[in-house]
């Protein structure tokens, strides 16, 4: 039974083509030999199953001739070469033990210090973020404007309400460039498969605001500081032509900002309790039935006036049976703006628009009778919380299929290494480098003195749903946007998304974090603690 374990064992991890030197014959002395060159192995077993985007540093010593090189390595000790990601696991634990062999798993991870930006194609098409509403920032984008379209002949897209700012207009000099705009509208128009480069100016938002526009892949994004923080932002605009023309030619350092997936799956018979009458329920804002807001086009029973449920009464937006127009709630009738309870699809909300940030229709999915499923790729964090109630959230918080705890307090953050760094830091959690594979869930304000931020692997699924017992509901938001609300019978599903985000780099991923650490949170600044005199020093020592 043991031989047949240890045979096993060994299928698992195929022998080397030769037989390391110093190693007798025996069998016994064999076996013991391989276990130990199992553990070597970490050091030397690479593979490259990365895509074409990422391609490994070259060599320091590769221009040295043969003989210098063997000098150089018999003069010098031996070092370990530096990886950001731990030495590959050994798969053998004492004489008989190993790690299942499973086929479908990944073991090899490229490491990320090795990550660099290379172009399979020249690139064409930039896409350019410009922050809104700073005037301080029109003529940083018409600089960048002029020197992609006329010195480097890029195709540019940008935004229409970007081309559409009073400032831009009234400039007679920059009509010739802005006319060569390409521009699209955010939730109209699907830019995904044509941007090869995507440049932000502003602050950490317009990164945020870049990597909503994409759901799938993303392209690499390179971010000027020209905002508030810049903590993701580290390209400094006065040298942007020497620092776009490196990007351009490749070999640029890259961090990949991990995302994550989520999955808001809506219980609509649990809201309205009727068989058969699907109403649209994943939005909140005008036009949307609810039964506890109040506002135009919300149901009401006891209010009257516009946009109010009232059976006897017609005006602009009442919901009746007998009456068609625009914006009324029939259940037999349609028309422009009417909410049919047969068909989901015909409310306002359920359709794409700037809000959705340019979700294409098929991710409100109805997976399950009475469900709809709103799925999103998220840079920063999840947070839920109390929303406008007074009481205290209660919130069960699921891991695998398992319940982890029940969060009682304003709410909780579950956030990306990326997102470690925003409001989680502010919430007490720890600060997590980027390239780190991990989840970390925050609460907010605990009503307890033992919640302690937790980070859990990056492959797991978390899901967060709305106590039994909970006296109100909650809210939840994306990134800071698409606030919603959760109620009983929905769901919030949450893993780590395989789009990351590549961010490029300025210098490499190691310096441009702590850089960003020290410049714009001034992570462990303190005024300098003055030395002791030598004799002050020396006589505390003795009477010590």
């Amino acid at each position: 039974m043991e031989d047949s374990q240890e045979s096993s064992c060994s299928s698992a991890t195929p022998e080397r083509g030769s037989t390391p030197p110093g190693i007798s014959s025996s069998s016994k002395h064999r076996k013991s030999s391989k276990r130990r060159w199992e553990g070597k192995r970490s050091q030397h077993h690479h593979k490259d199953d990365q895509e074409s985007l990422l391609l490994p540093d070259k060599h320091k010593h590769s221009d040295l001739s043969g003989s210098s090189a063997a000098e150089m390595t018999e003069s010098s000790p031996k070092r370990r070469a530096h990886f950001l990601h731990g030495p590959y696991p050994a798969t053998h634990f004492g004489p008989k033990a190993c790690i299942l062999p499973n086929p479908t798993s990944v073991m090899h991870i490229q490491d990320p210090a090795s990550q660099r930006l290379t172009w399979n194609k020249p690139p064409v098409n930039v896409l350019v973020i410009r922050k809104i509403r700073d005037e301080s920032l029109v003529e940083p984008f018409k600089e960048l404007c002029w020197f992609l379209v006329e010195e480097k002949q890029m195709m540019v897209y940008v935004e229409r309400r970007v081309v559409e700012d009073i400032a831009l207009t009234n400039d007679e000099g920059f009509g010739s460039i802005r006319n060569q705009l390409c521009t699209f509208r955010e939730g109209y128009d699907d830019i995904s498969d044509c941007i090869d480069l995507i440049i932000c100016l502003g602050g950490d938002g317009t990164l945020l605001y870049a990597s909503s526009l994409f759901q799938g892949s993303v392209p690499p994004v390179m971010a000027f500081h020209l905002g508030s923080l810049g903590f993701l932002t580290p390209f400094k605009f006065e040298s942007y032509k020497t620092e776009v023309a490196k990007v351009f030619e490749g070999n640029a350092a890259i961090t990949l900002r991990s995302r994550l997936k989520v999955k808001v799956v809506k219980d609509l018979l649990q809201r309205t309790g009727l068989p058969g009458q699907q109403q649209y329920l994943g939005l909140e804002g005008p036009g949307c039935v609810d039964q506890d807001l109040e506002g135009p086009g919300c149901v009401d029973q006891d209010l009257e006036g516009p946009g109010c449920v009232d059976h006897g009464l017609g005006g602009p937006g009442c919901v009746d049976h007998g009456l068609e127009g625009p914006g009324c709630l029939d259940q037999g009738l349609e028309g422009p703006g009417c909410v049919d309870l047969d068909h989901p699809d015909s409310h306002p909300e359920a359709q794409p628009d700037s809000e959705h940030n340019g979700l294409p229709p098929h991710d409100h999915t109805n997976t399950e009778p009475g469900k709809v499923t709103l799925q999103m790729q998220v840079l920063n964090e999840v947070v839920v919380d109390r929303g406008p109630s007074s009481y205290l959230s209660n919130v069960d918080l699921y891991l695998d299929g398992r319940l982890i705890t029940s969060v009682q307090g304003d709410g909780v953050i579950v956030s990306t290494p990326t997102g470690s760094t925003a409001y989680a830091a502010a919430a007490g959690a720890s600060m997590i480098h980027p390239n780190v594979p991990a989840i970390m869930v925050t609460p907010i304000c605990p009503h307890s003195l033992s919640f302690r931020p937790i980070v859990v692997p990056a492959g797991v699924e978390l899901m967060i749903t709305l106590s039994p017992d909970a006296r109100n509901t909650c809210w939840v938001s994306f990134d800071g946007r698409k606030r919603q609300e959760i109620r009983h019978g929905d769901c919030i599903k949450i893993t780590t998304s395989c789009y990351p985000l590549p961010s490029i780099c300025c210098h490499d991923l190691v310096y441009d974090w702590f850089e960003s650490l020290a410049q714009c949170l001034h992570w462990n600044v303190r005024k300098k603690q003055a030395r002791l005199a030598d004799d002050v020093s020396q006589s505390s020592d003795t009477e010590n």
